[in-house]
């Protein structure tokens, strides 16, 4: 399979959706895995990790998509990417399709397969690539809580608990 990751286009997303490690497995597998230029960056990897790897390091996004027949991401395409939905490509990512009607209606359009990590369910009805995401959040939110109370930001000034 030829699998695509590219740079995350939302404001503020960091992440990269495959880790040199997960390059590694799935070359090792026989995939072929292109990675978009500056991809890791943020997350701490490298192009050249990427490569060491068995990625393949492209500067167009354009031909990144094009060539892909699956795309990982991790987060929902962004209206700049809409442009290289199709119907024989599968797109892999938090797509959060409740709260983005727009998106979901793209999705259909363009008879692109979409599988959202957070509707990914076990036998038993577990979500396990929510679950961990769920959990950074419920961490988060005390320390993000913590914060908006210090007077300096404008809060009252008091501790938590």
């Amino acid at each position: 399979m030829r699998i695509s990751v590219p740079k995350e286009l939302k404001n503020h997303e960091d992440r990269v959706a495959l880790t040199p490690a997960g390059v590694h497995d799935l070359s090792g597998a026989g995939h072929q895995v292109t990675v978009e230029s500056g991809a890791g960056v943020e997350s701490g990897f490298t192009d050249a990790t990427y490569e060491a790897a068995g990625a393949k390091i492209v500067e167009n996004q354009g031909a990144l998509w094009e060539d892909a027949e699956l795309v990982v991401k991790v987060k929902e395409p962004t209206p700049a990417e809409y442009q290289f939905l199709r119907p024989d490509l599968t797109i892999f990512a938090y797509l959060h399709l409740a709260a983005d009607p727009e998106l979901a209606r793209v999705l259909m359009e363009s008879r692109t397969t979409a599988i959202s990590y957070e509707t990914v369910e076990t036998d038993s009805g577990e979500l396990p690539l929510l679950a961990p995401m769920s959990e950074v959040a419920g961490r988060l939110g005390v320390q993000v809580g913590a914060y908006h109370l210090m007077k300096p930001v404008g809060g009252p000034g008091v501790l938590m608990g």
